[in-house]
């Protein structure tokens, strides 16, 4: 059994779309394992206060979309 020919939207090359296959199916295995390189690197740990700050914007972030989208208009 033949798997599907797809053409990776990064690189452009043709590749075999194989069941199980990590990553995107319009991604050759090559960019995707480039990407998910990139993305390990830049995946730092955070420290205290840098995750209580992230924590506070995000609340804050809830909190405005529940009032824009809870809202009386009167």
């Amino acid at each position: 059994m033949s798997y599907p020919i797809r053409k990776c939207v990064i690189c452009g090359e043709e590749f075999e779309l194989k069941p199980g296959k990590p990553g995107f199916a319009n991604r050759c295995p090559d960019c995707t394992e480039d990407e998910a390189a990139a993305n390990s690197k830049s995946g730092r740990k955070l420290d205290a206060d840098e995750r209580r700050s992230e924590a506070e914007a995000n609340a804050e972030r809830r909190r405005a979309i529940r009032d824009l989208l809870y809202r009386k208009d009167s």
